[in-house]
């Protein structure tokens, strides 16, 4: 390859990081210029992942890195480096593709507010790290961009600062990802103290090759474990997912970087990446890690997609489906279809910004409404929007043939089938297929379809500057069905270092069909139920849903989230807040009572030392000084210097030594 691909390759973090600090130091009058400046980093960052892509393709399990030393500490080098190969140029191309459809739409979406120029500083300095990240050669570089991802998120949810909700909506976030993140950090120190390397490869001695590996052994399972706690919480899995909804508080634009191209897509990649760790011992490619992966995602996928049907918010319904679709390709990774769950990745990076872009102009031409039950009949008023929502409908809902989606979701469903500790996960999935085509098909039909309610009156389409990005990702999503059909599995052999083979016999299997019934029965049951509910006019908009009219309880479960966040505030918050309260308690009363009292006893011996000292000490050698002073002037009496009066006493001392003689004898 060209050597100046791989040496440059750190542009990839810098060109944007470099475009935020000088957005962030334009005054907000200079938008164009700020806007000007994000976009461009983008095309220029677009064009390096285009340059390292094509070396990729040459070489079946293309792999060049790139270390160097950043410190030593005693005989210990600590490095860091870069990597590409076919995982990475994929990323780097979906990244950089759809982040620049997103920065294009946001110009028009963002038009209007005030700190235009700090919401493009934000989104570069977002799509930087999450481009870091995928270049990341080393566990501990890894984690330096993994971290830089959290604060860019907690900046673009809160960024609209002066609303409540929005603060909060950030606050939940970066704290519920700090608590995966712990465990990922635990992890990173466990794997080198065990491997003595954080570097994923180093010409045979990294920690994911197998001289690391070897070194690992039975703590191989507990590492990986720790290591997915991180992807757990950035990817909104059960049970750190409920940060992800909640984000939806920032501007739509956010949302779709969030939920397509950064962030929730780090926590599948940091899977991919590191799975030599996961499948480490595995037999008929089953682990203990990678079990626990299986199941978190089956409860995560499932349990978001019934979530999803209940909620009215247009944005909130996609990001649930988010948690869902993530939750489907961590079971795909989880049952040993890597290349299906990172193909599946790569199709809902485009099919999920186009929805959530085409949320964003429904919105806008809504006048800033997202409930759909007060939309209805926006197909005729926002065709091109319709257009496009269409096609990332049928992509998400799984419908195979001309949309990405389906493909990616059949090799996962097969992949599934065929993990043998149980088939539930598969069964479960099938489950989940039909959710998803019925949510997405009730969440059309209100929007676009029946009569016009409250906010439909006077919408409009969006401008070309938010339209096209709309039409370039849903050509991206079509064309995608090219690359991830079965007949010419191009994808799936460029991930795994194979070679494709056309085969339109491949297209002929029994999973094809039972896909293509699901989301029939999905979309045929979603139509059957919300038909009529399209059809109601404007002082029927806020009339019971269908299924709440079946089931309110069910339903009314189902809206409010299952309870799970309500759950967490009775009892991991109330713990918190409890602990918090006893801590100020304990610190206010008894800690500082106890050191009051140690000071009290402090100062009574200091009291009772200074009288010693006072009335006893210094008194008994005041006196003792006086007397030695009074008997030194008795003494200095007796030195004269008469002659007569030494005679004198020496008479008196002769006669008194007689006179005791005398008595002793």
């Amino acid at each position: 390859m060209n050597p100046g691909i791989l040496s440059n390759l750190w542009l990839l973090p810098a060109v944007p990081f470099a475009a935020a600090v000088v957005i962030l130091s334009l005054p907000k009058s200079r938008r164009k210029i700020a806007s000007g400046l994000a976009i461009a980093s983008q095309v220029i960052v677009l064009g390096i992942s285009i340059a390292a892509f094509v070396p990729t393709l040459r070489t079946p399990g293309f792999r060049a890195v790139q270390n160097f030393t950043w410190f030593t500490f005693g005989e210990q080098t600590l490095q860091l480096g870069f990597v590409l190969d076919p995982l990475a140029a994929a990323m780097l191309l979906m990244i950089s593709l759809v982040g620049l459809c997103i920065f294009v739409f946001s110009v028009g979406y963002m038009a209007d507010d005030v700190n235009f120029t700090r919401f493009f500083a934000y989104m570069s300095f977002f799509s930087g790290a999450m481009l870091g990240v995928a270049i990341a050669n080393s566990l501990l570089l890894f984690f330096m961009f993994w971290e830089l991802v959290g604060l860019a998120s907690y900046l673009l949810i809160g960024f609209w600062i002066d609303r409540p909700s929005a603060a909060a909506a950030a606050k939940k976030a970066f704290i519920t990802t700090r608590i995966g993140d712990m465990g990922f950090f635990l992890g990173m120190l466990w794997l080198y103290h065990g491997s003595g390397t954080l570097v994923f490869y180093n010409d045979g001695r990294g920690c994911l090759e197998g001289a690391g590996l070897a070194l690992l052994g039975g703590s191989a399972t507990f590492i990986a474990l720790l290591i997915f706690c991180g992807a757990v919480g950035k990817s909104g899995q059960f049970p750190l997912h409920v940060w992800l909804p909640d984000a939806m508080e920032g501007p739509t634009p956010v949302s779709a970087l969030i939920h397509a191209a950064t962030m929730v897509a780090a926590g599948v990649f940091l899977v991919a990446r590191v799975y030599p760790l996961f499948s480490l011992g595995a037999t008929n490619g089953v682990t203990s890690s990678l079990t626990v992966v299986v199941w978190i995602g089956v409860t995560t996928a499932l349990m978001a997609a019934l979530i999803a049907i209940a909620q009215s918010d247009i944005k909130r319904i996609l990001a649930y489906s988010t948690v869902s679709q993530l939750g489907l390709m961590m079971v795909s990774l989880g049952v040993g279809g890597v290349a299906a769950g990172i193909m599946h990745l790569l199709a809902h990076g485009f099919f999920k910004a186009l929805l959530f872009l085409g949320s964003g102009s429904v919105i806008h031409g809504c006048h800033h409404e997202q409930d759909i039950r007060k939309m209805g009949g926006l197909r005729r008023l926002m065709p091109v929007t319709f257009a496009t929502y269409a096609i990332g409908m049928l992509a998400l809902s799984g419908v195979p043939l001309f949309f990405s989606g389906g493909w990616s979701k059949e090799e996962i469903l097969h992949a599934t089938a065929h993990w043998s500790p149980s088939r539930a996960p598969y069964y479960l999935m099938l489950a989940g297929v039909v959710l998803t085509a019925l949510y997405m098909t009730r969440q059309m039909i209100y929007v676009f379809f029946g009569n016009r309610r409250s906010a439909a009156e006077h919408a409009h389409e969006s401008p070309r500057v938010m339209t096209m990005p709309l039409i370039v990702l849903a050509i991206g999503t079509v064309f995608l069905s090219v690359v991830l059909t079965p007949a010419w599995p191009w994808m799936d052999d460029y991930l795994t270092g194979e070679s494709a083979h056309f085969s339109i016999a491949e297209l002929i299997q029994p999973m094809l069909f039972i896909s293509l019934v699901l989301v029939g029965v999905g979309i045929a049951v979603g139509i059957w139920l919300y038909r009529k509910a399209g059809e109601q006019d404007r002082d029927r908009a806020a009339e019971v849903d269908p299924l709440e009219y079946a089931q309110p309880a069910v339903f009314r479960f189902l809206a409010n989230k299952m309870w799970i966040d309500e759950l967490y505030a009775r009892t991991i918050i109330a713990f918190a807040w409890a602990s918090a309260r006893l801590s100020d308690w304990m610190d206010r009363y008894f800690w500082d009572g106890l050191v009051r009292g140690f000071g009290a006893i402090g100062q009574l011996f200091g009291v009772f030392t200074t009288d010693m000292d006072e009335r006893c000490i210094n008194a008994g050698v005041d006196e003792t000084t006086v007397g030695a002073r009074g008997l030194g002037r008795l003494l200095s009496g007796a030195h004269s210097g008469q002659i007569q009066m030494y005679l004198g006493v020496v008479a008196v001392g002769m006669l008194a030594l007689l006179l005791l003689y005398a008595w002793l004898a």
